[in-house]
């Protein structure tokens, strides 16, 4: 499985900016699809996941301004991303966990700067 994140950028505070990540291999059955962050100087941190079922969760950070979203028929994952603060500020990675397999892929990172 290989994963491939477009739509990184610089943008203003209170900006918005949309995330993809298209997947492509092997890719089929049951997983999580999911965007990770890390800035500098920090650890990685799960930002937002979503399921094969619908199922959805998100940091506290970004709860009420990012919205992931995704298009099983494509393998295609988004991230919306509205009110960006400073604090958003890192790459992005984009990651799949295969439930059969139990495998997790990463996507190459996508820097998100947000800066006026």
């Amino acid at each position: 499985v290989q994963l491939q994140a477009f739509g990184g950028g610089l943008v203003q505070p209170g900006g918005s900016l949309r995330l993809a990540c298209a997947a492509s291999g092997n890719v089929r059955g049951v997983n999580i699809m999911a965007w990770y962050r890390q800035a500098p100087g920090k650890q990685r941190e799960l930002v937002a996941g979503s399921t094969t079922g619908g199922n959805t969760d998100y940091a506290a950070s970004v709860k009420g301004r990012f919205t992931i979203s995704r298009d099983d028929a494509n393998y295609t994952v988004y991230l919306q991303m509205n009110n960006l603060m400073p604090e958003d500020t890192a790459v992005y990675y984009c990651n799949l966990v295969d439930f059969n397999s139990g495998t997790w892929y990463w996507g190459q990172g996508t820097l998100v700067t947000v800066s006026s």
